[in-house]
């Protein structure tokens, strides 16, 4: 199994490497687990309270449970992997079935920041993008599949997102062994990351044959 973990502000690109990635691989190969399933579970909250939480901070995730689902998985265990709803701010009741296989991707905006995560991942990938980008991105998003207007955006992106990313996003590039600048339009880093991917696969097939064989 070959654990990589895709780490990035927010709006980087990061959706657009990990879907090249997988276009590159049988589907059967690969898996994403995204770190947005693993927020909190807000449930006793009010609706009130949910919309204080800060959302881009550390203490927002479930790490605990995240950790051990990426361990079973390295075990060669299943996992229920849970969903969330960013409309409600919480978990949904329902839950996604993820079998091991031979390549997990952790994709998320710290996936990088917690030690415990990073020393399961045999790739540790961050993708850069300058960071007026990142906000173009962000606002188009938001607005589109979030219910936000482009001031809320905005707003928040000055107040939470952009210092968030420099005291808990940017720093955690330093963990990166590959760093892809320009996000998802660098075609020619994510063309090589998906190449050592998919030559890493040739790899451990050859070496389980030999095995087999013996």
């Amino acid at each position: 199994m070959y654990i990589i973990g895709i780490a990035g502000g927010t709006g980087s690109g990061k959706t657009t490497v990990v879907r090249k990635i997988f276009e590159s691989l049988p589907h059967n190969r690969v898996s994403l687990i995204p770190q947005d399933s693993y927020y909190n579970d807000t449930t006793p909250l009010t609706m009130e309270e949910r919309h204080k939480i800060n959302f881009d901070h550390p203490n927002a995730f479930d790490w605990k449970l995240l950790t051990e689902h990426i361990q079973k998985l390295r075990n060669g265990e299943a996992i229920e992997q849970p969903t969330y709803s960013y409309l409600e701010c919480n978990r949904q009741k329902e839950t996604i079935h993820v079998e091991p296989c031979e390549v997990i991707i952790i994709e998320g905006i710290m996936a990088l920041w917690n030690e415990e995560l990073r020393k399961l991942m045999d790739l540790k990938i961050f993708v850069d993008a300058d960071s007026d980008e990142r906000l173009i991105r962000v606002i188009k998003r938001d607005t589109i599949e979030r219910g936000r207007t482009t001031q809320m955006v905005i707003d928040r992106y000055l107040e939470v997102l952009k210092p968030m990313h420099e005291e808990f996003i940017e720093p955690t590039k330093r963990f990166a062994d590959l760093i892809i600048p320009q996000g998802g339009k660098n075609k020619q880093a994510i063309e090589i990351m998906s190449t050592h991917i998919i030559h890493r696969l040739h790899a451990d097939t050859q070496t389980n044959d030999t095995q087999t064989n013996e």
